[in-house]
C-alpha cells in the first residue's frame, strides 16, 4: 500500500528519521551499467521511448543503492513531442526542436497525446512490477514555463530570451501556449498515476530570473492549473514541485499558492530558513559538486541538511541532478551518511 512506503508517508506530512532519499537523475551516465546499455541502445530518445530499455534504466540505481524511490527514466520534452513539435537529440549538443510561434499549430487531441506518450505508461507498469514493495515510484513532467522556453527557442540555453520576448510582446498568445502545454502536462501526470506512480514531480528547471509579475503569471498560475486538474481526477495525488533557482520569495509564493504537497529546493536555498518558513514538505538540496568531492566535505554538507530538517517532514535529495562524473563510492557514502551508518 502507498501508506507503507516511507516517502509517501513523508509526503502525507509525517516526519521520518532517517528521511527517505532519492536523487534527481539517479538513473543515468554516472552508472557503468547505464553506460553499457547506452552503448548498445542507440539514441537517448530511443531509450526514453522504449519501455523495455527505460524500465531497466529506472531499476538500475534501485538494485545498486536501494533508494527509497525510483523515478521513471524519461525526458520532459516528450510533452512537446505529443503536442506535435518534432524533437531530436544530438550527442554533445542537446535537444533540438522545431520552434513554435503560435499555440494554434499544436496538436490538441488527447487521444493522440496518449498514444504518443504511451511508452512512458508502459515503462511505469514494468517498473512497478519490478520494484520492492517498500520503494515508491515517481513520475514527472516539465512545467509549462520550462517547456515553453524550449519550444519558443527550438533549443535550450538561450536564457529564456525567446520565451520572454513572446510573453512580453504577445501576453495573450503566450498564455494560450502555456495553457495548451499545461493541459497536456496535466493529462500526462494523471496517466502516470493511473499507470502506477505513487507521486509525481513537476520540474520547472528554468524558473530563475523572472520578475515577480512574470513568475506569478508564467510559473505559479500554470502550475496551479495542473495541480487542480490532477486533483479533480485523483484527489489524493501527491505532487512535488521544483521551481529551480527561483528567488526565495518565489519559492515561498510557489509553496503557498500552487497546491503542491512538497517543494524541492535547489542548492542555494538556505535549508534552515526553508524549514522554518514553509508548511509544505521539503525536498533537497545537497550540492551535486559536494557529492563529487566526497569525503569530509560531503559528510559535513549532509550533516548540515539533516540537522536543519530534523524536526520536519523531509525528503533527502540533491539541489539538481547528479552529474556524470560522480564516483559510485561517493553515492554509497551519501546513502550511508543519511541513513546513519557512517
Amino acid at each position: 500500500m502507498q501508506e507503507e512506503k516511507k516517502l509517501i508517508r513523508v509526503l502525507n506530512g509525517e516526519r521520518s528519521d532517517p528521511p527517505p532519499i532519492w536523487m534527481m537523475r539517479q538513473a543515468g551516465r554516472y552508472l557503468p551499467e547505464y553506460r553499457a546499455l547506452r552503448a548498445n541502445a542507440g539514441s537517448f530518445w530511443t531509450m526514453c521511448m522504449t519501455p523495455e530499455l527505460a524500465s531497466e534504466i529506472t531499476l538500475q540505481p534501485i538494485r545498486r543503492f536501494g533508494f527509497d524511490a525510483a523515478i521513471i527514466f524519461s525526458d520532459i520534452l516528450v510533452v512537446p513531442a505529443a503536442l506535435g513539435v518534432p524533437v531530436e537529440f544530438e550527442d554533445g549538443v542537446g535537444p533540438r526542436l522545431k520552434p513554435v510561434f503560435s499555440a494554434d499549430t499544436l496538436v490538441r487531441n488527447k487521444v493522440a497525446w496518449t498514444e504518443i506518450l504511451a511508452p512512458a505508461y508502459e515503462t511505469l507498469r514494468r517498473v512497478r512490477a519490478g520494484l520492492p514493495p517498500e520503494t515508491a515510484l515517481l513520475g514527472f513532467a516539465g512545467a509549462p514555463w520550462t517547456l515553453a522556453t524550449y519550444m519558443a527557442a527550438g533549443r535550450g540555453g538561450d536564457e529564456q530570451r525567446a520565451a520572454k520576448l513572446w510573453g512580453y510582446r504577445d501576453p495573450i498568445g503566450f498564455d494560450e501556449l502555456l495553457d495548451a502545454v499545461g493541459e497536456c502536462v496535466a493529462l500526462h501526470l494523471i496517466r502516470h498515476i493511473e499507470a502506477g506512480a505513487d507521486a509525481v514531480q513537476i520540474f520547472d528547471s528554468w524558473a530563475s530570473g523572472l520578475p515577480d509579475a512574470q513568475f506569478a503569471r508564467w510559473v505559479i498560475e500554470p502550475t496551479q492549473k495542473i495541480v487542480a486538474k490532477i486533483r479533480t481526477i485523483h484527489p489524493k495525488a501527491r505532487i512535488i514541485g521544483f521551481p529551480r533557482a527561483s528567488s526565495l520569495q518565489g519559492y515561498e509564493d510557489y509553496a503557498n499558492q500552487t497546491g503542491v504537497d512538497a517543494i524541492s529546493l535547489d542548492t542555494a536555498v538556505p535549508m534552515r530558513w526553508a524549514a522554518g518558513k514553509f508548511q509544505v514538505v521539503l525536498q533537497g538540496n545537497l550540492d551535486p559538486i559536494a557529492l563529487i568531492a566526497g569525503g569530509d566535505a560531503l559528510a559535513q554538507a549532509v550533516d548540515n541538511i539533516l540537522d536543519a530538517t530534523k524536526d520536519i517532514p523531509f525528503i533527502f535529495n540533491l539541489g539538481h541532478g547528479i552529474l556524470p562524473e560522480t564516483p559510485i563510492e561517493h553515492v554509497e557514502q551519501l546513502i550511508a551518511r543519511v541513513r546513519g551508518a557512517a
